[in-house]
């Protein structure tokens, strides 16, 4: 660029000397400003626009209704101050106690010799216990007017105890009764009588556990001798038997004393694997 033109140009101008300026960034440059003034102006007259516009609205609108407000009135209401809950009353006082009746130990009757008897079980004559309530321990107190004596009848002096039924048959019992030897002899025992039928067992095929009821008396003999499971099977039939020619049994035990009494074994056989 000259000298001269130097002075007049401008900052684009020097910067594009000897340059392609038909590449499009020297027209973009030169053109910024003219780009930028007609941008603003475009802003500027929608921003006039737009406010022009709500003025005549609102001018054209007219006054805005006014809500009315709706006043309610306003009940008061009495509160009534909550009554203090009154403690409950004291309990009653407690009724004396009511006074000691004389009451007399009853000692059963038992045969033994006159020193082994103490004070407090030696038993008391029947004109004693008339005004006396009868009871476990002996008791000092006042005479129990509201007791009726039993009448009294005189049988010798004798006292005889209720009878009990001989031929019961206790279905429970505090020891049942059990084969001699205990139950290791019952194995060994009813392992023998199989072991003689044991070929007829294995060619039935019937394996299972038979269940054996029979009644044992107060001497052990053995009666009423029944299979409840397996019935009609070679295995119930060799149970039965063997119960029934076997020996005497133990008796059962009922509160100390040997009785009747039903007695249950089960037998459980099964055939070895091949």
């Amino acid at each position: 660029m000259e000298g001269n033109k130097i002075l007049n140009a401008n900052l684009i101008d020097i910067i594009f000397d000897g340059r392609n300026k038909t590449y499009g960034a020297y027209e973009l440059r030169s053109k910024y400003a003219s780009r930028l003034w007609r941008a603003l102006l475009i802003t500027a007259s929608v921003a006039i626009l737009i406010m022009v516009i709500s003025i005549l609205s609102a001018k054209f609108e007219g006054p805005k209704s006014n809500k009315q407000i709706q006043v309610k009135e306003v009940e008061m209401v009495d509160v009534k101050q909550e009554q203090p809950v009154e403690p409950p009353p004291p309990p009653p006082p407690k009724p004396p106690d009511p006074p000691k009746i004389e009451m007399a130990k009853f000692t059963p009757p038992k045969v033994v010799k006159d020193e082994e008897v103490k004070p407090e079980e030696e038993m008391k004559q029947v004109e004693e216990l008339k005004d006396v309530a009868i009871s476990t321990v002996n008791q000092e107190g006042t005479k129990d007017l509201g007791i009726t004596a039993p009448p009294v009848e005189d049988k010798g002096g004798v006292v005889t105890a209720p009878k009990e039924d001989e031929d019961k048959v206790f279905q429970k019992v505090e020891i049942e009764a059990e084969f001699p030897g205990g139950e290791k002899a019952w194995t060994k025992y009813i392992s023998r009588e199989i072991n003689r039928y044991i070929d007829e067992l294995q060619e039935a095929g019937k394996t299972g556990t038979c269940l054996v009821q029979f009644i044992v008396d107060k001497e052990g003999n053995i009666s009423d001798v029944e299979a409840l499971t397996m019935k009609g099977t070679k295995l119930a039939e060799i149970c039965v038997n063997a119960i029934r020619k076997g020996p005497k049994w133990t008796p059962a035990v009922q509160n100390g004393r040997k009785v009747k009494a039903y007695r249950k074994q089960p037998v459980t056989f099964q055939l070895a694997e091949q």
